[in-house]
């Protein structure tokens, strides 16, 4: 079982430690790698204050999390699907669905929708899931759970979300997500939570698909 307390505080040092290093303007590069590790400790800190049930404190770092990433974006290679996806999840699991549109409104101007890479179509599909526009991220779902370099499950789930009725087969499809955070070893920033797993139960959850998850990757309750 991890340390939550201990954790955050690490995380939290991280971000500190980062954001008083962090380069100014003129080196746009250095800037937006720098942006980008405040982004992950910033969401690795709200991911531990998910799991001890502070809910103020998650939607505080979780939302810095948004902002640092979107930052990073627009000085990123391109391709760097990542930072609106993060983006997205950190808005959604902070319980914050105005900025959660938000997010999802700047993913699709950035041309998530238009990519052609699984990661791409992966940012494109949260984003109008989030935004209701279930028929449009279906298209998108169907094509990446059939991707080779795409986490069939995760793709599977989402295609269950956005058709809207097969209960089981979204119970199904979420349970394997969820086994495959149990069985791996590396999460991002060492926070061992299974964060699309919430991320998916909420957009499910807002279309009467319910699962009853339970695991030490996930918040109580």
């Amino acid at each position: 079982m991890a340390d939550w307390d201990a954790t955050l505080e690490r995380e939290a040092g991280r971000y500190a430690d980062g954001e008083a290093r962090l380069p100014d303007a003129a080196d746009a590069d250095q800037r937006q790698r720098q942006l980008t590790r405040l982004g992950n400790a910033a969401y690795g800190a709200g991911l531990c204050a998910l799991m001890l049930g502070d809910e103020e404190a998650a939607r505080e770092w979780l939302g810095r999390a948004a902002t640092r990433w979107r930052e990073s974006f627009e000085s990123a290679p391109p391709g760097s699907w990542g930072r609106p996806i993060g983006a997205v999840k950190a808005q959604l699991l902070a319980g914050n669905a105005e900025a959660a549109e938000d997010a999802a409104r700047w993913t699709l101007e950035t041309g998530a929708a238009e990519a052609e890479s699984p990661i791409g179509r992966y940012a494109a599909c949260l984003a109008l899931l989030v935004l209701g526009r279930d028929q449009e991220a279906r298209v998108h779902a169907d094509a990446i759970r059939v991707h080779p370099d795409f986490p069939a499950p995760v793709g599977d789930t989402l295609a269950m979300i956005a058709a809207g009725t097969d209960a089981v087969g979204f119970v199904e499809a979420i349970e394997a997500v969820l086994e495959s955070f149990e069985t791996r070893d590396e999460y991002l920033e060492d926070v061992p939570v299974a964060d699309t797993v919430i991320v998916l139960r909420t957009l499910a959850g807002a279309r009467g698909l319910t699962a009853d998850l339970s695991s030490p990757l996930l918040p109580a309750g």
